[in-house]
């Protein structure tokens, strides 16, 4: 009898854990959204294009959910999008409408990404994970019948697919010759990198492309795309570095300076502003650059100089503070970290909005968590250390996803936490797992491809500079404070008490036959090139200031494109914007997000990580968003200039795109117009008195 109560037990638990692990089983857009992230890490790291087509999966899969519902509608099913007419008859209504759902979006996310990862490095592995997934779904890979009006979910899939696939065709992305823009010259000659300062006749005010000896790729980092001419990758294949990364050979030229001829998704034509530099047009949609964009300009002493001087040297000095050895502690939790109230208007408002010589920006924290109603615990974490890895997670993302892949992946953070009620703009009915994803995915999808538009709009119109080439061309100027010391020269970089010093000669510095005397130095982070192994760091200290590198690994240095705007920014803020409006709340579910990087070597990948955990934590996603948009700083590759811009724009354009995506999901039941979810009737008297003025304040009218 014992035997038997025990099989039975047993058989009891295999019972209820089998039946966990089919509540537990992802949808298949989680699935397919998984492979789509799996495969943006191992392409090549251009954010632009990986923005692109996170959306136009995103539009692939809505619309095949959206074409089997009496509710919402497609975004590209019988219309015309970007110049490409998507012809659509709806086929017979399926008895088993989630089946044929599931079907038609896995044929539709099967043939996307089949075709565009067909030129990704890593395609092959990408093409075994798909039909792995294809065949575990029950699905057969080699059908390519694209005749839905017989009422195949399959079919229907596939055509949407080419469809999705012919209208990005006629986007003006260069897809096409492998996002290559043939007609963008820099104004800068290369810098070489190993070779001191910037070399002669640049211009401080424009991009300067990087020269390498080699710089890799490794399944996320930027490459330099623009020196293939449209070659495919393979081809400019040298060797592997000593991590089986790939390493090219070749001379940065600007990734996307034409990006903001791109076909957006809610960016309105009427905004759209084109700019002439070179005999060429630069097409933008946001004034935001004039009002925070820096020159060293040609009047001595001008008070833009001053700004352009003051931003650098912001970017310095926080550099020496990413020192492993800094025993200064900061609480980095919600209670310290978030909860800015307002960002500066302008650049002359920068310096009141940033700790320069904290490494901070103006966020005060959070003193309760409004969801649990307890005070945010603190977190003490040497200042360094969580700035090093604070850099390093939001590069592009723990899984090197790059930046717009990491907020598809915070998305699936946040609906996978069981506080999160799945309500759209949190009102409404409960929507399941795949409506929801669906639907979010779709929202983000379209405001991180504007965000991509707005922000490279920006690069191509202003070309604005790295750090690396604005610190060290002051630096080999000299000095900008005192004429009446050695070395003066008012395009210089101010002297700085710890940081910014003239070379003497009883100087370290100073050299065998004394060359360096009258140079500048800095005090700073030494360079990815002094780590002699896996278990070192570069550390802090004294080296010429033309030197200077960000802290980025020594094959990589910074990215092939204009700093101003941030991308990162833009990204995260249009990211952040979104998932505060599809849930309806500001805060992560349950009042706070978590990322906690362990003790790993492998983190920080081009020197030691710390030795301790280091939880990386927010409020909101818009503290999120701000963390991100501080890091570049922290890395040395954007200046204050850079970061609120990109800031101000994703916000912008997050809502933008939001309140447009929600329109084809919900359509008013009185035909007036478009509503989030609200348990009102705009032209119902009882419940709302006919003043004219929707029910929601989120309500759109037409």
């Amino acid at each position: 009898m014992r035997y038997f109560i025990q099989k039975s037990i047993v058989t009891l638990l295999l019972l209820v854990n089998m039946t966990a692990g089919l509540m537990a089983q992802p949808t298949v857009m989680r699935q397919w959204n998984e492979l789509l992230l799996k495969s943006i890490s191992e392409d090549l790291n251009r954010a632009n294009v990986q923005a692109r087509t996170i959306f136009h999966f995103s539009v692939a899969m809505y619309d095949a959910w959206a074409a089997y519902d009496d509710v919402a509608t497609p975004y590209l099913l019988g219309k015309t999008v970007n110049g490409y007419t998507c012809a659509f008859t709806p086929p017979p209504k399926p008895q088993n409408i989630e089946a044929a759902r599931q079907e038609a979006m896995s044929f539709a996310a099967y043939r996307f990404l089949m075709a565009r990862f067909s030129k990704s490095p890593q395609y092959t592995g990408s093409l075994y994970r798909y039909r792995e997934l294809m065949q575990s779904l029950g699905y057969d890979p080699r059908n390519y019948n694209a005749d839905y009006t017989n009422g195949s979910p399959a079919a229907l899939g596939n055509y949407i697919a080419q469809s999705v696939l012919q209208m990005a065709g006629n986007d003006e992305s260069k897809e096409a010759n492998n996002y290559f823009d043939n007609r963008y010259q820099p104004y800068n000659t290369p810098l070489e990198v190993n070779v001191p300062g910037v070399g002669p006749d640049i211009s401080p005010n424009h991009w300067q492309p990087l020269k390498l000896n080699y710089a890799i790729d490794p399944d996320g980092y930027p490459v330099y795309e623009c020196a293939c001419r449209g070659r495919t990758f393979a081809s400019l294949l040298d060797s592997l570095d000593e991590r089986g990364n790939r390493i090219f050979t070749g001379t940065q030229t600007c990734q996307g300076a034409d990006w903001g001829r791109v076909k957006p998704f809610a960016l309105e034509r009427k905004n759209l502003k084109v700019y002439q530099r070179n005999r060429r047009d630069y097409h933008y949609y946001h004034n935001t650059g004039e009002f925070f964009f820096n020159r060293l300009d040609s009047l001595k002493g001008g008070n833009t100089a001053k700004e352009y001087m003051w931003n650098y040297s912001l970017v310095l000095h926080w550099s020496a503070l990413l020192n492993p050895k800094d025993t200064l502690r900061w609480d980095v939790s919600p209670r310290s970290m978030g909860n800015i109230a307002k960002y500066p208007a302008n650049r002359t408002e920068l310096p009141a909005f940033y700790d320069f010589n904290g490494g901070r920006d103006a966020s005060v924290g959070h003193s309760v968590n409004p969801r649990s109603g307890q005070l945010y615990a603190p977190v003490w974490i040497p200042r360094g250390d969580y700035m090093r890895v604070a850099a390093r997670y939001w590069a592009e993302g723990p899984a090197d996803q790059t930046p717009p892949g990491h907020w598809l992946a915070l998305l699936n953070y946040v609906s996978d936490r069981p506080e999160l009620v799945k309500k759209f703009n949190g009102k409404g009915p409960v929507m399941n797992d795949l409506e929801w994803e669906v639907k979010s995915c779709f929202a983000l999808g379209a405001a991180l491809h504007d965000a991509a538009i707005a922000a490279w709009g920006l690069k191509g119109r202003f070309d604005g500079p790295r750090p690396i080439t604005a610190l060290r061309y002051m630096a080999a100027k000299g000095q900008s404070s005192d004429p009446k010391q050695p070395s003066y020269h008012w395009e210089g970089m101010p002297l700085l008490p710890g940081r910014v010093a003239v070379v003497t000669k009883n100087d370290t510095l100073a050299g065998a036959r004394k060359e360096n005397v009258g140079k500048i130095k800095f005090y700073t982070w030494k360079g990815a090139d002094k780590v002699k192994g896996p278990n070192q760091t570069a550390g802090i200290g004294w080296i010429l200031g033309e030197n200077w590198v960000p802290y980025q690994d020594k094959k990589f240095i910074t990215p092939p494109f204009s700093a101003f705007v941030s991308s990162h920014a833009a990204f995260a803020h249009s990211g952040a914007e979104v998932l505060q409006l599809l849930t309806g709340d500001p805060y992560f579910p349950g009042g706070m997000g978590e990322y906690v990087v362990h003790p790993d070597s492998q983190f920080v990948k081009f020197e030691q990580s710390p030795a301790m955990p280091i939880p990386l934590q927010w409020a909101t996603y818009r503290d999120a968003a701000d963390q991100a948009s501080l890091s570049c700083i922290w890395a040395g590759i954007q200046a204050p200039c850079d970061d609120i811009p990109g800031r101000l724009i994703g916000q912008q354009v997050g809502e933008t795109a939001f309140q447009l995506a929600k329109t084809y999901f919900y359509k008013d039941r009185d035909a007036d117009g478009y509503f989030s979810y609200e348990d009102c009737d705009d032209n119902n008297p009882a419940v709302h008195p006919g003043t004219g003025v929707p029910c929601d304040p989120g309500d759109k009218k037409h």
